[in-house]
């Protein structure tokens, strides 16, 4: 007789998928409770409340070999894989560069203002700031000759090689946090950071690892920020917590954070990088005066794209018939025909055009699979479907009139 297979392998289970409860708090401070030293990291300048320092020219110098280049690519590695986490390279951008693109943010978001559109945030009350969206294409249509000053940027270049590799690529949102501007839930960011929770359970421990080596995050401080304007909360260490994406909302971690965060003064050219797994949030501006305006980097590996290129909206129209047959006669199973879905429909709702595609419900849209799903549990028909895909398609192409 064949031997009888056991699934009763609740530690193995355990070992590789998480729960909503997943996470120890104790474990965690216990992992965060570290001193920075700066004979760790021979290149940097200074270590501020955990975090390193590293002095423009430092880079600039680097820059000049391959080899010191390389050395200060593996000093940063260190720094967001198995150090605190955070970075700031002091003096990074000129001043005149970000006074002229200065101009042209602060006409965007007038015209933002005046049409209705823009604002929203992910981690902060929809209002409270200023958001310019695709930021970094705004940027090189309005002002090519800015773009290229600004985007020849030693610094940016350097980190993002050394955190993702030559294929990288760059994203920018600006963030102005306007006076009184409240502070942002303490998080992590993407990409499992913008799910909800009960579908960052559906991903195993080693996405969890892996999620945060495809993206690194960035600010460049666009103006002199004192910590009354509310620069960013860190808090070091907080990466190499493996369960951080579902416990970090929780009130204990959220306490602790509160009582032990990092936070760095800027000025104006200032750069910031870190570890997106890293625990942060934007601070609160308790001025009554002052505007803090910082482009946010997101810079994201190559390898998060498929070998080809799927025409996924037509491929779903034209099964969905077929789909929708097998439905309604009991022909498949509710998990067979998601199993379906989920081969012909694309899954995930990034990259998309944040100014038209803008969330619903949470911190992203709705994907492409999602509609689909949804028109056939309602056994919509396929003209009705066909709106609903041809109009996201058009949100996320920017291509409504």
């Amino acid at each position: 007789m064949p031997k009888q297979k056991s699934f009763e392998q609740e530690s193995l289970v355990a070992k590789h998928f998480l729960t909503e409860s997943s996470g120890d708090i104790a474990t965690f401070e216990q992992s965060v409770n570290r001193i920075t030293s700066l004979d760790d990291y021979p290149l940097a300048s200074a270590t501020e409340q955990g975090a390193l320092v590293y002095d423009a020219s430092t880079v600039r110098k680097a820059c000049e070999s391959n080899h010191n280049k390389q050395t200060l690519m593996a000093e940063w590695i260190k720094v967001w894989l198995d150090g605190p986490g955070v970075l700031m390279i002091d003096g990074a951008m000129d001043a005149d560069v970000i006074d002229e693109v200065n101009l042209l943010f602060e006409n965007i978001i007038q015209e933002q203002r005046k049409s209705g559109d823009g604002g929203g945030d992910h981690f902060a009350k929809a209002g409270t700031n200023d958001r310019i969206w695709n930021a970094l294409q705004k940027h090189g249509q309005r002002d090519p000759a800015n773009f290229a000053r600004y985007y020849s940027n030693e610094s940016i270049a350097v980190a993002s090689e050394a955190w993702l590799g030559t294929g990288y690529w760059v994203t920018a949102q600006v963030n102005r946090v306007n006076p009184g501007g409240s502070a942002q839930s303490a998080h992590r960011d993407y990409h499992l950071g913008f799910m909800p929770i009960d579908q960052i359970t559906e991903y195993p421990m080693h996405v969890h690892k892996l999620s945060p080596v495809l993206t690194l995050q960035g600010a460049v401080a666009h103006c002199d920020m004192p910590l009354a304007t509310g620069p960013t909360l860190y808090l070091p260490y907080s990466q190499h917590f493996p369960e951080g994406y579902l416990a970090f909302n929780r009130p204990e971690y959220q306490d602790y954070f509160n009582k032990h965060r990092s936070q760095l003064a800027l000025k104006k050219g200032d750069m910031v990088f870190f570890n997106p797994a890293l625990m942060h949030a934007a601070g609160e501006n308790t001025t009554t005066d002052q505007f803090r305006l910082a482009n946010l980097l997101q810079v994201s590996s190559a390898f998060g794209r498929s070998i080809e290129s799927i025409d996924f909206i037509n491929l779903a129209k034209q099964i969905y018939p077929t789909l929708l047959d097998l439905k309604k006669s009991n022909s498949l199973s509710e998990d067979q025909l998601n199993n379906v879905v989920c081969a012909c429909t694309d899954g995930y709702p990034f990259p998309t055009n944040l100014d038209t595609d803008l969330p619903t419900n949470g911190l992203a849209p709705k994907s492409q699979r999602q509609y689909v799903l949804e028109a056939l549990h309602a056994q919509d028909s396929l003209t009705t479907l066909t709106k609903e895909l041809d109009y996201q398609q058009k949100r996320r192409a920017n291509l409504l009139c």
